[in-house]
C-alpha cells in the first residue's frame, strides 16, 4: 500500500523522527491548539514523538506530514486515527498491528497559522478521505470539532461529510460528522 499521498498542491507522508520540528512548532502554538486540546510543551513532543510515528492495519491508520509540494515547506498534519471517546487523547495502544482498531477512525488536520485560509485543510481531508475509502478497507469516516471551530466544520460540509449533532469524543459533547464510503462516492461524482 502506498502512503505517500499526494494531492494538487500538497505531499502526505507518514511521520519520521525528523518532523520532530514540526510537531513541536504547532503542536506547542497555542493558536493552533486552540480547539484541539491544551498545548503541549517541548519535552512532551519530544517523548510522543515516537507515538506519533506509530501505524497500524497496514499503515492506512496513523498521521501523515503535510508538506507543500512546490516548496517542500512542512505546513502541519493529517490523521485517521482512532477517535476517543472517553479519554482527551488518542489511545494510542488501539494503534498496533495490521488490523483496523475497533470504533470510529477519525479524520483530521492541524496546520500552521501561515497556512491557513488557502485551501489546505480541505485538500488535506479530501485526500484522507480519497485514501481511506480508494486504498484501505475502511467504510466509514468520522469527525468532531470544537463546538466553536465553525471554519473547521465548513470544511468537513465542503468534503462530503454530514451532520450527526453533538457526540462524544474526546471526553466531551462535539459537533459530530461522518461520512461512509458510498456517501463519499456519491459526494464525489458530484463534485465533478
Amino acid at each position: 500500500m502506498n502512503l505517500v499521498l499526494e494531492s494538487e498542491r500538497l505531499l502526505l507522508r507518514p511521520v519520521v523522527e525528523s518532523d520532530l520540528d514540526s510537531a513541536i512548532e504547532i503542536l506547542t502554538d497555542p493558536v493552533v491548539m486552540r480547539y484541539v486540546a491544551d498545548t503541549y510543551t517541548e519535552d512532551r513532543v519530544i517523548r510522543e514523538m515516537p507515538l506519533f510515528m506509530r501505524r497500524c492495519a497496514g499503515g492506512c491508520i496513523g498521521i501523515w506530514t503535510v508538506l507543500e509540494r512546490a516548496t517542500d515547506e512542512k505546513l502541519g498534519s493529517g490523521i485517521l486515527l482512532p477517535m476517543p471517546i472517553d479519554k482527551d487523547d488518542t489511545d494510542w495502544d488501539l494503534v498496533v498491528g495490521d488490523e483496523v482498531p475497533d470504533g470510529d477512525i477519525e479524520v483530521g488536520y492541524l496546520l500552521k497559522p501561515s497556512a491557513w485560509g488557502k485551501g489546505y485543510a480541505k485538500e488535506i481531508c479530501d485526500r484522507l478521505l480519497k485514501f481511506a475509502f480508494e486504498d484501505s478497507p475502511l467504510e466509514e469516516i468520522v469527525a468532531v470539532t470544537d463546538p466553536e471551530n465553525v471554519a473547521s466544520q465548513n470544511v468537513l460540509r465542503k468534503c462530503g461529510m454530514v451532520e450527526e449533532g453533538m457526540r462524544r469524543a474526546y471526553a466531551e459533547q462535539c459537533p459530530g460528522f461522518r461520512i461512509t464510503r458510498q456517501q463519499w462516492l456519491e459526494h464525489s461524482q458530484d463534485a465533478h
